[in-house]
């Protein structure tokens, strides 16, 4: 049942009366107040152009990170500044990412709070609201696999609990058990969105009980209340008893960012508020106490503002960052570690199915390397929906093979944070389409976290594509095309057992996100040869999948095949047509392509996926602008009919573009 209380001022006694303890909470409490007072400063000065402010909320970012241990995860919003300041961030370099200057912690590349600091234990946000939320289950199951005390501590606003990744990540932090703080900031607007048109209930923490966890209702402008309940939430989240979620009741004084104002709320609410302001509540509590008096308070104050001020003018009179086109795009990926291994010559290799290489492939990567964790829908004991997960439970246990609700999102976003603690997690979706409903944590959160601040992220989704099996528009498409286009992917493709298994364990050793396209008609319609114990083939380069002089087909996946049938078909014509598997597409290997259409003077660009948009214009755009001297005709572009899949077998013969592969390649030999 849901716990829904407020600590308010019998907070002390739980978290002790000693007065140098006290006095270290003033001060920290005091720092961000004394940075928003120089911030708004420079505001109205025209030295600053954006702030989100978080004055009059402080209690509860530092109350919570006093609270926890300092190898304790914590994961703050953009008005979080207290979080930062109570970690001892350098404050010099913090003022530079927040003013966007050279020496920053993004290196100009984001914004505010958008970033994470290993060392320290925190994880900045994304600017989708909730999108942090479910890095916290990942952390979380870090530290629990791992038998560590280590908890998650993850802020959201009003406004973000209405996000899917929110229920996603803490109904998988209550299934699992999960040690994760839920750090809800009711600060009564989301923008200009008043709580009464955000929800029903009455209190957010009410959904606990949904959950089957406790909510706990905080005064958040009482430091002394904030840091007690974050105190008995971290001791039960250590004993092994779940999550907590913790609804800190406060108000936003300024805009949502300056610029924005506060015109659209009721004057008497900033008078309300302002009489529970959390630095004045404090210094009277310490005061009535003997604790800390009014000169002592003002020593401090002067102590604090001449090193904000050195700080920050040294920041603000700091260059703007300077880069160039090569370094910043060596930094879009993590330096891949994948060393490209050959099957040992002795092992033994046999016939095997596609799906066959794949199950070996991940039995290989969990032998070899224990950080790896599987998780996604069905993967256990079931072991999935095409069965590629069938007995690993019994060879690697379930904390290793790990069954979620049905998410997408909140299973992305807990790898992520499983890879940021140095696992190497996997996620299955069911069916390609599915991951349009992890789409922002992949692209957004994913892709962009090596770019933005440096951290390596090695996760693998496996993902079944594609047509051929009479499984219509929501089970069947080919979803390469939405992320090519996303810097910070890699994506494979792998078209024969033996490539399956090989760029499997290569997604793996290499370090990055890696999207592993597996083609659902392959898994036992392939055979081929795959040798048995441990290689590796390397993402990036193609291979010749045929030698020919004539024309160059460029193809992946099940497209392979269809190339490999179209040729030998125009072999007996005397006709000689090579085809390159690309085999990654992301990125995606140039220099062999070029070199096959120089040499054959004509190129066929083919897929399954629809024509329009798809990822052979990218291809085709390239060979007609880099080898266009040595083309004998036009790049031609093969894909499906530009309609979503059909159910009917009959009419996705329609659809698909095999049919129309050899005329198609007639029709270029003939220019």
């Amino acid at each position: 049942m849901s716990e829904a209380r407020n600590t308010a001022s019998s907070a002390a006694p739980a978290i002790g009366l000693d007065g140098e303890r006290m006095r270290r909470l003033y001060r920290a409490l005091l720092l961000p107040r004394l940075i928003e007072e120089k911030a708004l400063l420079l505001l109205r000065q025209g030295r600053l152009s954006k702030w989100f402010s978080g004055m009059g909320q402080e209690a509860i970012a530092v109350g919570v990170t006093f609270a926890l241990e300092a190898d304790d995860w914590i994961l703050p919003m953009h008005r979080n500044l207290g979080v930062f300041t109570t970690r001892g961030v350098d404050l010099g370099r913090l003022f530079r990412q927040l003013f966007s200057k050279d020496g920053g912690f993004t290196k100009g590349r984001d914004r505010t709070f958008h970033f994470g600091l290993l060392d320290k234990r925190i994880v900045g946000m994304i600017s989708y609201l909730g999108a942090t939320v479910p890095v916290a289950d990942g952390l979380a199951l870090a530290a629990q696999l791992r038998g560590e005390r280590r908890v998650a501590a993850t802020f959201s606003g009003d406004g973000g609990t209405s996000e899917g990744d929110f229920h996603e990540a803490v109904n998988l932090a209550a299934v699992w058990k999960l040690p994760v703080l839920f750090v809800i900031e009711n600060n009564q607007y989301g923008l200009s969105t008043p709580v009464s048109e955000q929800y029903a209930c009455a209190d957010l923490a009410d959904r606990g009980i949904g959950y089957g966890i406790p909510g706990v209702v905080v005064d958040g402008n009482d430091v002394l209340a904030v840091t007690e309940a974050v105190g008995r939430a971290a001791a039960r989240a250590r004993r092994g008893e779940g999550p907590t979620l913790l609804e800190f009741k406060t108000f936003r004084m300024r805009g949502h960012e300056e610029a924005s104002g506060t015109a659209y709320v009721p004057k008497h609410l900033f008078e309300e508020w302002a009489r529970k302001d959390p630095v004045a509540r404090f210094e009277q509590w310490l005061a009535a106490r003997g604790l800390l008096d009014e000169p002592a308070r003002e020593r401090l104050r002067a102590e604090l503002r001449p090193v904000i001020d050195a700080l920050v003018d040294e920041a603000l009179a700091a260059p703007n960052p300077v880069s160039s086109a090569e370094n910043e795009l060596a930094d879009v990926y993590a330096p891949s570690v994948l060393r490209v291994e050959d099957p040992t010559p002795s092992a033994p290799s046999s016939e095997r199915r596609y799906i066959d290489a794949i199950q070996d492939g991940l039995r290989e990567v969990m032998r070899r390397r224990r950080e790896v964790i599987l998780i996604g829908q069905d993967i256990a004991e079931y072991g999935g929906v095409f069965k590629v997960t069938d007995g690993f439970v019994a060879e690697f246990g379930k904390e290793r093979v790990r069954n979620t609700p049905i998410i997408e999102s909140g299973a992305v976003g807990a790898a992520l944070g499983l890879a940021l603690d140095g696992f190497r997690p996997m996620v299955e979706m069911q069916f390609g389409d599915f991951i349009t409903c992890g789409f922002n944590q992949i692209v957004n959160n994913l892709a962009k976290t090596h770019y933005r601040w440096g951290a390596a992220v090695p996760v693998v989704v496996r993902v079944p594509v594609g047509g051929g099996t009479g499984a219509g528009p929501f089970h069947a498409q080919n979803v390469e095309a939405w992320f090519t286009h996303v810097a910070g992917l890699k994506v494979v493709a792998p078209a024969t057992p033996y490539e399956a298994k090989g760029l499997l364990t290569g997604a793996f050793e290499d370090g990055n996100p890696v999207l592993y396209l597996e083609h659902k008609l392959l898994y036992r319609s392939s055979r081929g040869g795959v040798p048995s114990g441990w290689y590796t083939l390397p993402l990036g380069q193609a291979r010749v999948a045929r030698e020919g002089t004539d024309a160059t087909i460029v193809t992946y996946s099940v497209g392979v095949s269809w190339a490999l049938d179209a040729a030998e078909r125009l072999a007996e014509d005397g006709r000689k047509i090579e085809v390159i598997d690309l085999r990654t597409l992301l990125p995606w290997d140039r220099e062999t392509v070029l070199r096959s259409v120089r040499k054959t003077g004509r190129a066929l660009v083919l897929h399954e996926a629809p024509t329009t948009g798809g990822f052979g214009g990218e291809v085709a755009a390239v060979i007609g602008s880099e080898a266009f001297d040595a083309l004998d005709a036009p790049v031609s572009r093969l894909g499906a009919l530009d309609m979503p899949v059909p159910f009917s077998k009959a009419l996705e013969e329609v659809f698909s573009p095999r049919a129309r592969l050899l005329p198609a390649l007639r029709a270029l030999l003939a220019y």
